[in-house]
């Protein structure tokens, strides 16, 4: 039963870190080589895009979404989706989607004249499941080695850390005080003292 414990704790974690890698922001330094607009017809992958923009109809099963193209800096194709996130989760507030679409045609260039941008995103791209990052923001650069040092995740992942380690802390302290005492008196003592506590 112990090796079965440790067994969800760690499914706990990996589901813990695969829903943070998916929304927390990501920088690629790119070319963007193309834009452009597809009507889409959710399916199975409907989880994997936003709400409907601010403003248009609920419950439509397509919809128009835009799309950004790039050459990321080691050569590799990303293709990036471009929707509002509304109110909705996750929550970036972006509703300048249009808008964003213009900054990104304005960025296009060829292998010859290459313009860099640092595209921020959240999600993860999937040929097979048909999922594309989305595009929160894209910014000129001075060239394809620029390092962007992604300070909002570094803050939030040391604080939600020491959110942890609190929440831990006082769990042991309160079943060292209240639980341990108590199963003592009923005759349950703890057949591995001094191991590690959950």
């Amino acid at each position: 039963m112990h090796y079965v414990k440790w067994i969800f704790v760690a499914a706990f974690w990996l589901l813990v870190a695969g829903f943070l890698h998916y929304t927390l922001p990501q920088h690629d330094i790119a070319r963007i080589t193309d834009t452009y607009e597809k009507r889409i017809d959710f399916g199975e992958n409907s989880i994997f895009w936003s709400n409907v923009g601010s403003g248009d109809a609920e419950g439509t099963v397509n919809r128009d979404i835009f799309f950004i193209q790039t050459r990321l800096a080691d050569g590799e194709v990303m293709v990036y989706r471009n929707e509002d996130t509304g109110w909705g989760w996750p929550p970036y507030f972006k509703f300048d989607t249009t808008n964003l679409q213009a900054e990104a045609a304005d960025q296009r260039s060829t292998s010859e004249t290459p313009k860099w941008v640092s595209i921020t995103h959240y999600g993860w791209r999937n040929e097979f499941l048909s999922i594309f990052p989305n595009a929160i923001s894209v910014a000129r650069v001075e060239g394809p080695n620029v390092t962007i040092i992604p300070w909002f995740n570094i803050i939030f992942l040391t604080l939600l850390a020491a959110l942890v380690w609190a929440i831990r802390a006082r769990w042991v302290r309160f079943r060292e005080r209240r639980i341990d005492p108590t199963t003592d008196e009923w005759g349950l003592t703890d057949p591995q003292p001094g191991r590690d506590r959950l």
